[in-house]
């Protein structure tokens, strides 16, 4: 809360000492549009993964299992990283949890 403060002179404007804001910098994760972004680019690895197969002649599937692990190890560490960044110079009270 602020309260006003003034010199006591007549005709001095009240002043608002600062006040601790409740909110911290950063939204929680799923309001961001990283994590939006996150979650669409997922689902369209794993469908991207199912739908992808092999050819008539015989050769294997391009896009498997296995590359479409990697992709999403890969975006999971990015995701990470950019959520640390974004609360990494945010200021937060001690007994709120992020």
């Amino acid at each position: 809360m602020t309260s006003p403060v003034g010199s006591g002179q007549p005709g001095d404007r009240p002043r608002n000492i600062g006040s601790r804001g409740l909110s911290s910098e950063t939204r929680p994760a799923f309001q961001t549009t990283e994590f939006i972004a996150y979650i669409v680019i997922l689902i369209a690895i794993v469908i991207t993964a199912f739908a992808v197969g092999g050819d008539s002649r015989g050769y294997g599937d391009p896009f498997g299992a296995e590359h479409a692990i990697r992709y999403i190890t890969i975006l999971t560490v990015g995701y990470m990283i950019a959520r640390g960044l974004a609360k990494a110079g945010s200021w937060d009270r001690g007994d709120s949890v992020r």
